[in-house]
């Protein structure tokens, strides 16, 4: 991070992690299309339903690995190994207390949740019963999440791929395994992809103490865990988590609005959803790339590579944003159904409409990503904060407010108004230099 060509050392960086994020989406992926196809359109809505809170899980369990990564990136790039350690240990243990807090109150309000969503009564027991699964395995999946964000803050974004295409391929089997071979149905792909994100956390966390064995007579007399550091890590960790949930907090708080069109549009918008997560995987990927780059610069004392690495990333994003408008275009019918039979046509045209129009618009996330990601690399979160916040409010408030005008499809088209109004509120923070002048280790 420190050395070489920065838009090179960018791309080569953040490759692996969109191939592996990308394998993770698309096991999630998969639980939908088994379940569209091998059990049917309700069972497609249940996963649906749920889909949208649970994915805010993953996202806070990525946001606070990433978030914690700044420090321990930092720590590295100044060359304080036996902090770099304790930092390590430290977000660790605090992320697997908060992941059994929030694993307790999910299943403990997961059907209120539901109810409160307005879900369908038609899915809203199958819904259940995949949350309640999912919850029960939520300690595993926020462990596995920053285990990963350990590897990448230490400049080893390969590992991360390496176990995310083993846990996908496990679960994609697994899936096939309980819903066609055993009937399972909505609980089948719940029970997969919690016995495969567990099976890569265990993984990781031993591949991790391997790789820290590296430092070992440096860090001898580290500390397992220091609350003055935990400190650190919630400043940056808590607007992270914002930003790196705010597109699954949105669908969260716009679910109502689409549940009250029924199941068939809630089949569909599905569909939409979930190729939207793949097609913002590398745009997040290239964010959270240049946070670490930022991070490791900063620790380094090199604001100008800081400069010249987020330049070269605006040309990686237009590019990815280019490809990606003309798969959409190129294969929209295709891809949707791939969920959906053509014949349940309210769902499939629901599905169709969705992609068709974010097509055009995902290089606003992209530029969103990689100017959120200079300032939470650097340590400079207030405005970073608000710009998400102001995202959040924009698609929740134009899904509420216009539904009634425009039906299902104000849902996205508040979309890219959100990205497009945090970015230059967050490119303004940037051009002031501010976030240069930060200091979050000392």
């Amino acid at each position: 991070m420190l050395k070489g060509t920065p838009g090179r050392t960018l791309f080569l960086f953040a490759l692996p992690m969109i191939l592996g994020n990308l394998f993770q989406q698309f096991y999630n992926m998969a639980d939908s299309v088994i379940v569209g196809r091998f059990v049917g359109e309700e069972a497609l809505a249940a996963v649906g339903a749920s889909y949208a809170l649970t994915t805010v899980f993953v996202m806070l369990a990525i946001g606070g690995g990433t978030g914690c990564a700044v420090v321990t990136s930092q720590y590295l790039g100044a060359g304080r190994h036996r902090e770099m350690r304790t930092s390590v240990s430290t977000a660790l243990l605090a992320f697997l207390a908060v992941s059994f807090a929030l694993a307790l109150f999910g299943l403990l309000c997961s059907g209120f949740i539901l109810q409160a969503l307005k879900t369908p009564e038609n899915v809203r027991q199958q819904a259940g019963v995949y949350l309640r699964i999912y919850f029960a395995g939520l300690p595993f999946l926020f462990m596995y999440n920053v285990l990963a964000a350990m590897f990448n803050a230490m400049g080893d974004s390969g590992t991360p791929l390496y176990l995310l295409i083993f846990s996908s391929l496990l679960n994609v089997a697994l899936d096939l395994l309980l819903v066609t071979c055993f009937g399972l149905g909505v609980a089948g792909v719940a029970v997969a992809t919690v016995l495969a994100q567990g099976i890569s956390a265990v993984i990781s966390f031993f591949l991790l103490r391997k790789k820290l064995s590296v430092y070992r007579e440096e860090t001898r007399d580290s500390r397992a865990f220091d609350g003055g550091m935990l400190l650190k890590m919630v400043r940056v960790a808590i607007p992270t988590m914002l930003q790196q949930s705010i597109v699954s907090i949105g669908m969260l708080l716009v679910q109502s609005v689409v549940n009250g069109f029924g199941s068939s549009v809630l089949a569909g918008y599905t569909a939409g959803m979930r190729i939207e997560s793949i097609c913002i995987v590398p745009m997040i990927a290239m964010g959270n790339a240049v946070s670490t780059f930022t991070a490791q610069n900063m620790g380094a004392g090199q604001p100008e590579r800081v400069r010249a690495g987020y330049r070269a990333a605006y040309g990686i994003v237009a590019a990815f944003a280019v490809l990606i408008c003309a798969v959409l275009l190129a294969g929209r019918y295709r891809i949707i159904g791939a969920f959906l039979e053509r014949d349940s046509s309210l769902a499939y045209t629901t599905g169709v409409s969705y992609v068709s129009f974010l097509a055009f618009f995902f290089v606003w996330i992209g530029l969103k990503a990689i100017t959120d990601g200079v300032l939470r690399g650097s340590g400079d979160v207030a405005v970073f904060t608000a710009a998400n916040l102001a995202n959040l409010s924009i698609r929740v408030a134009v899904a509420n407010l216009c539904a009634p005008l425009w039906g299902v499809a104000a849902v996205w088209y508040a979309v890219p108004m959100g990205w497009a109004v945090n970015y230059l509120i967050s490119f303004g923070r940037y051009l002031t230099g501010k976030w240069s002048e930060k200091k979050l280790i000392r």
